[in-house]
């Protein structure tokens, strides 16, 4: 038997170039969500996004009194963890 292979006919000229770009999708996480993820408390979670040695993600303000953390960065950070082992 013959194998098919459907073909994928290219976007007319038009519509490819007014295509908006893709934006990769973050969310913002607050504390508990940051805690529940790293497994860390919220006095560690502080003094990592505190401390400039760390690469602990940086938090990002929301408003005046609200911040939170990227979702993406938190998940990376916790990638890296698990590749280096934990702590040496």
């Amino acid at each position: 038997m013959k194998a098919v292979t459907p073909s994928v006919a290219p976007l007319p000229m038009h519509i490819a170039a007014s295509a908006a770009p893709v934006i990769p999708r973050d969310r913002i996480l607050r504390l508990p969500d940051v805690e529940r993820i790293t497994g860390l408390k919220k006095s560690t979670i502080y003094a990592l996004a505190k401390d400039k040695e760390s690469n602990f993600p940086r938090q990002i303000h929301i408003h005046r009194r609200l911040t939170g953390w990227s979702e993406a960065a938190v998940l990376t950070w916790v990638q890296s963890r698990l590749q280096e082992g934990g702590v040496q």
